[in-house]
């Protein structure tokens, strides 16, 4: 019998400062905090524990690689949410005056994959992506 619960996903990265680290994922995106210390701090990032752990040294850009006429990060990381949670938080980021790295919009508009996707970066310049399906079940199809 196969397993219908999907694991939550664990991701560590760099950040240069965990009070920023705090008010961007705390604050702005609403992730819920877990464990912390003076070097690392835990967040609840969709129902996944992401730790954004205290490495100035460690935080550079990414590469892009061309994307749908769009320069995407190689290195990000993100979530895929609801279309009207996607549609809720893209407004609240605008809202904050949120920097796109790509604006929010439809991508395979007609097409198998059909998906709202916005890139964005964390102070410390992690790059985010959040996107959601018009059909989920389209997730990994081909």
């Amino acid at each position: 019998m196969a397993d219908t619960h999907m694991p939550p996903f664990h991701l560590a990265f760099p950040v240069r400062d965990l009070t920023e680290a705090r008010k961007f994922y705390g604050e702005l995106l609403g992730c819920s905090e877990g464990r912390s210390s003076e070097d690392w701090v835990d967040f609840n990032f969709y129902g996944h524990q992401i730790v954004a752990h205290l490495s100035p040294d460690e935080c550079t850009s990414a590469a892009t690689s061309a994307v749908d006429n769009h320069q995407v990060p190689v290195r990000h990381f993100g979530a895929v949410l609801s279309i009207p949670a996607w549609e809720q938080l893209a407004d609240k980021l605008k809202a904050a005056g949120t920097k796109f790295i790509i604006e929010p919009y439809v991508r395979f508009k007609g097409e198998v994959g059909e998906q709202a996707t916005m890139f964005f970066q964390d102070p410390s310049g992690n790059a985010i992506e959040i996107k959601a399906f018009k059909n989920m079940d389209s997730l990994f199809a081909k």
